[in-house]
């Protein structure tokens, strides 16, 4: 499943056109990298919850690995027409994905996690994916709200986020200093209950034309970003060290944004600690 055509594939269905430039195909296969490492839990038959979905770019490789006996339960309170590639993303990304041949092993629904773990207080997923999302989380509490609610309904959290390690890339450095450390996951899953599985964690290198490396440097060196912090930063030696990190990340990126690669990618398995599902 991890050949260069499955990922044309995948990104002509994921609703992006008929393009099949670098960045839209790099992302299909680092997705496609990433459900590999969960095959123990994404496989024919399985019922699937995803949570953060955004365009559906993971979706539609769960989607393929669960087979016509399976299903993916994709939420996201996201507006429509946000997505990781957004200029070229669109409001009828999931309508595009919806119509075509995946189409009926997946269900997108529009509302924030815990609400939708409220209006389902008894259904159960073989497995709960959160791809890249912990990002848009509001706040570290959320998280470990979410993740205390999961346990409830799945016995296994598959979690893929950035790694906070280059992988040796120089280039990486920036996109490491702009993001959340794994470490800090694995500690909100243990406020939650949560224990990594064994031999669950893995790292995933991304293509060269997976560009959230660049995306992300360069909001982060951007003067809207600094407009943030002035704006949600009230203390000011935290304001400090915002900016400390964003003059280390320009300083790690002498030859602009466009140099910047992305970090590795982080994936593990979390399983309550009482696992009586």
């Amino acid at each position: 499943m991890t050949t260069t055509s499955s990922a044309a594939k995948f990104a002509l269905l994921s609703g992006y056109g008929a393009r099949s430039d670098g960045p839209i195909i790099a992302q299909a296969q680092y997705r496609i990298d990433l459900v590999s490492k969960w095959s123990t839990y994404i496989k024919p038959g399985a019922r699937i919850l995803e949570l953060g979905c955004g365009q559906g770019d993971t979706t539609l490789v769960l989607a393929e690995a669960v087979g016509e006996n399976g299903h993916v339960d994709a939420v996201d309170p996201g507006a429509l027409d946000y997505g990781t590639l957004p200029e070229n993303a669109r409001p009828s990304t999931h309508e595009t994905i919806s119509s075509g041949p995946f189409g009926a092993r997946i269900s997108f629904i529009h509302a924030s996690p815990l609400t939708f773990l409220a209006d389902n207080p008894t259904k159960r997923w073989d497995a709960v994916i959160l791809s890249h999302c912990l990002w848009y989380f509001s706040s570290p509490s959320l998280i470990t709200d979410t993740l205390r609610t999961l346990a409830g309904h799945t016995k296994a959290i598959c979690i893929a986020e950035w790694s906070l390690e280059s992988g040796g890339r120089a280039e990486a450095l920036p996109h490491v200093l702009a993001v959340l450390a794994q470490g800090a996951i694995v500690q909100l899953a243990a406020d939650a209950g949560l224990r990594v599985a064994v031999d669950s964690e893995a790292r995933v290198v991304p293509g060269v034309d997976v560009h959230d490396g660049r995306w992300e440097a360069g909001h982060v060196l951007s003067e809207a970003f600094a407009l943030e912090v002035e704006e949600f930063v009230g203390d000011e030696r935290e304001k400090g060290v915002v900016y400390a990190l964003r003059d280390a990340v320009r300083a790690n990126a002498p030859s602009g944004v466009k140099s910047v690669r992305s970090m590795d990618g982080w994936v593990a398995v979390f399983e309550p600690l009482d696992s009586g599902i």
